[in-house]
């Protein structure tokens, strides 16, 4: 598979470990970077966009796909807003919804969840069994995203626990936003 883009990778709370989906897209493509957070135990919501932003701005805005995953999902949202680029697209994958009483605690001001338009095509991922996210809500975030949902099925936190390997759906949808 071949992607055109240069593709942002955006881990979630505590970042991505090695077996993980996104850790495994990292070494197998050259064009993908990992967005690297000062602080990935505690993120500050502000923080975090800025340093999205700073990426972004290292490449064409317009050649960009943006993939979070968890946390990352709503960083993306609040960046979207806060900065209104123009990017390629972002692949948005299993958002945590930072106001349920199972969102964990440690994070500074990513609630209430971002619902504003983004400004680019998005794809939202969610599966039946998330602890994070119900399905309901991950629709609702995708409604006020204008972004496609599709529910995987349970996947769980779409993680490493859920097995997932270097997840070759996930690059598939990835491929539809590189158009």
């Amino acid at each position: 598979m071949h992607f055109n883009s240069k593709v942002l990778i955006h881990p979630g709370l505590n970042n991505s470990g090695e077996k993980h989906w996104q850790s495994q897209w990292e070494k197998r493509f050259p064009q993908f970077t990992r967005i690297e957070q000062i602080e990935w135990d505690n993120p500050v919501k502000n923080e975090w966009i800025a340093t999205i932003d700073s990426y972004v701005l290292k490449y064409q805005p317009e050649e960009i796909i943006l993939v979070g995953h968890s946390l990352a999902c709503c960083a993306i949202a609040y960046w979207s807003c806060e900065y209104k680029r123009k990017i390629k697209g972002a692949l948005l994958v299993a958002p945590s919804d930072t106001e349920a009483d199972s969102y964990p605690p440690g994070t500074t001001g990513f609630t209430p969840m971002p619902l504003e338009k983004l400004h680019f095509p998005s794809i939202t991922v969610t599966s039946t069994d998330d602890r994070y996210v119900t399905v309901k809500r991950a629709k609702q975030f995708a409604d006020a995203w204008g972004s496609k949902l599709v529910d995987i099925g349970p996947a769980g936190h779409i993680n490493s626990d859920s097995n997932l390997g270097s997840w070759e759906y996930g690059l598939q949808l990835l491929k539809q936003l590189d158009l």
